[in-house]
């Protein structure tokens, strides 16, 4: 046990009991304190705040049962044996179930018994007392682990964050039309997510995948991208690269989420006409399929070297049309519910 001396509060209305359970543990070198009936031995808990308490079960005023329910609701860490002369089994479950971690039957014949019972209920108490300890420490590590977690949770996403804005710049200031167009599809991708209730790391993913889509096009021949006319089947070859290119500029960078291959993927159509794999419906990522939707719909609303704005409406109808063949059925009905709610913003956004 520890150095501390341990103090034992002994509640007993029958002096000669209490003096004999006081010497005997005095000689084991526990500090006693007495109490002559259930009233005081409550009183002197409070004060004293011993290490253990012995209770007798019958006595005036209060009786031991009362004295357990106090002490008990009051410090349920601290050992209560309950000492008894009734020899009734019924006074011993009652005593356990009112929260008793002992019951020692008197007269005492054998001291040796008392000395087992408050042995044995000091170490369980420091057993609980260590096991509080080791809770209490470990709850402590657990929250301080959790903080350096959030803290270098928080640095890596402004790193990212970094990282994303740099190479969006790199591509404005290579061809303004794609930074903007990925910026618009990055925006409406997002809202897409968030109708869809996907998780808010989700989002983030998507929206970083959404503004970094077309980082291909950088190897993409300048006058390809602003040729005023449509683009022949050699120049469309190189243009459809840029999605490999994408892949290849971004998949070294250490997202925690699949940004490359969503970038790799955004072409991609669910009945395998897409680009540049072919993948069908099972193989193609989600945030691509919310991203190929979020493309077309701002494509097609916008203006191209080689064509006029064709107006979102037209947009609309390309996905209602190619549901369930090109586009995802889920995605392009969060879609629908996006212009029904945010109609304006999204018209004030694209046009």
């Amino acid at each position: 046990m520890s150095s501390k001396k341990i103090k034992i509060l002994t509640i007993d209305d029958e002096y000669l009991i209490r003096e004999t359970i006081s010497d005997f543990l005095e000689e084991f070198g526990y500090e006693i304190i007495q109490a002559e009936n259930g009233r005081i031995g409550v009183e002197k808990f409070r004060k004293e705040t011993p290490d253990l308490v012995l209770v007798d079960l019958r006595m005036p005023e209060m009786d031991g049962l009362d004295v357990l329910s106090i002490i008990s609701k009051e410090s349920p860490q601290t050992p209560i044996i309950m000492v008894s002369g009734t020899g009734i089994l019924q006074d011993a479950v009652e005593a356990i179930r009112k929260g008793a971690w002992d019951y020692v039957s008197k007269p005492i014949q054998d001291m040796a018994v008392l000395d087992h019972a408050v042995s044995r209920s000091l170490e369980r108490a420091q057993l609980l007392r260590e096991n509080e300890t080791y809770k209490k420490d470990l709850e402590k590590k657990v929250l301080q682990r959790t903080k350096e977690l959030e803290k270098s949770n928080a640095q890596l996403r402004s790193t990212l964050e970094d990282i994303v804005e740099s190479l969006s710049i790199l591509t404005e200031k290579r061809d303004p039309y794609t930074s903007g167009h990925q910026k618009r599809v990055s925006v409406i991708a997002a809202l897409i997510a968030q109708e869809m209730r996907l998780s808010e790391e989700e989002v983030i993913a998507i929206r970083f995948a959404g503004q970094l889509h077309d980082i291909g096009k950088i190897y993409v021949p300048a006058e390809f991208l602003s040729k005023p006319t449509r683009l022949d089947e050699e120049e469309m070859a190189v243009i459809r690269k840029h999605t490999t290119i994408g892949y290849e500029i971004v998949k070294h960078i250490q997202f925690p989420w699949p940004i490359a291959k969503t970038i790799q993927q955004h072409h991609e159509r669910l009945n395998g006409s897409g680009y540049p794999q072919g993948l069908t419906e099972p193989d193609i990522l989600l945030d691509a399929k919310i991203i190929a939707i979020a493309d077309v719909v701002e494509a097609m609303s916008s203006h191209r070297p080689y064509r006029p704005a064709l107006g979102i409406q037209k947009a609309l109808d390309e996905i209602k049309k190619n549901i369930g063949i090109y586009y995802c059925p889920d995605c392009a009905n969060a879609l629908f519910k996006l212009f029904e709610k945010k109609r304006d913003i999204l018209f004030e956004m694209l046009i």
